[in-house]
């Protein structure tokens, strides 16, 4: 047999087997999804310095950047406020802007709806707008997103409805969230691995989120299918940390290889998922849940968050307690 008939039989014996597939197997779907990015300058900006959020910041924003993901992040403008690093904090807000990104408001000092009066909650809005809308301003941008603290948007529909009609008054539009690998509960205890140098903890963290990000995508994509007829363009909640900006690289890479493109905040928002019937009140949820408590129909079988992890966290937290001066706050605010 000469060796261009074996060519020629390996194509053919190629195509067939190609042909069998499932339409899936052979291409991705097409999707997409938005990057967000909560608790800037940092989530762990109390046990950090002025110039450690910056490096941080840089190197996510490198990522972001150089993989073309637009992304907006969600400022807590009370983390600016620490003696003599003012200016550092801000310089590192700056850096969203001037790498072409977005900044939004995610509230002051990151306090629940569902915890606090109504009142007190709004004036927390309008306190963390300072900082952010005079950057904005600077660039001819406007302030147009918020992120509710902790997914928390109300415990009854009147609240929701009021605080809805407050936001837009003053001219937000609410970022909803439809998937979150809980990166924050990994980010503590891959900051004190960080620190230490311990780099095999470090790796075994990161193997287990994108492997937790996967059942996270795998879940909300069926459920989401099940619920509106198809994928919705995704938007993904993440945070200001060292893991994201140590890795981000490797999770976009997971996200590409499962067939999304990535969009802006203002595009996702465009579909018309988004704007369907949504009367959820209750414990911060993403809106994939939301949708499916309104229809009758709440969500079953999320997938189970590593429990090693959560014990790790935990002990990451009793040892930061043991070592703090008395009355310091030690555990960054999720979500």
């Amino acid at each position: 047999m000469t060796s261009s008939y074996r060519n020629i039989s390996a194509l053919f014996l190629l195509l067939v087997f190609c042909a069998i597939l499932p339409l899936d197997a052979q291409t991705p779907p097409q999707r997409t999804v938005a990057v967000t990015v909560d608790d800037l300058p940092a989530g762990a900006a109390i046990s950090m310095t002025g110039t450690e959020i910056k490096e941080m910041t840089a190197k996510l924003l490198d990522s972001l950047r150089d993989q073309k993901v637009p992304a907006v992040g969600f400022v807590n403008e009370q983390k600016l406020y620490h003696l003599g690093e003012v200016d550092d904090r801000i310089a590192a807000l700056n850096l969203w802007l001037e790498n072409g990104f977005e900044l939004g408001n995610h509230t002051y000092s990151h306090p629940s709806l569902n915890s606090v009066p109504i009142q007190n909650w709004e004036e927390e809005v309008v306190r963390g707008e300072t900082v952010t809308r005079w950057l904005l301003a600077q660039r001819k941008m406007r302030l147009r997103y918020l992120r509710y603290p902790f997914l928390d948007e109300g415990r009854d529909i009147k609240t929701r409805r009021d605080v809805q009609a407050f936001l837009s008054s003053r001219g937000y539009e609410v970022a909803p969230v439809t998937m979150d690998a809980w990166d924050w509960m990994y980010a503590g205890v891959y900051e004190d691995a960080r620190r230490r140098g311990d780099a095999a903890l470090q790796q075994r963290l990161v193997s287990s989120y994108l492997s937790y990000t996967t059942t996270v995508f795998d879940y909300f994509e069926k459920l989401s299918k099940d619920l509106v007829g198809y994928e919705p363009r995704q938007i993904l909640l993440l945070h200001a940390n060292w893991l994201e900006a140590d890795h981000i690289g490797e999770l976009i890479e997971l996200l590409r290889k499962r067939g999304y493109q990535f969009i802006s905040l203002e595009a996702a928002l465009e579909d018309p998922a988004y704007s369907q019937p949504d009367e959820y009140v209750g414990g911060g949820t993403g809106y994939i849940e939301h949708w499916a408590a309104t229809r009758g129909r709440p969500a079953k079988g999320e997938p189970n968050f590593p429990q090693w992890v959560v014990d790790l966290s935990a002990e990451v937290h009793r040892n930061q307690l043991k070592s703090a001066a008395p009355g310091a706050v030690t555990n960054p605010t999720p979500y």
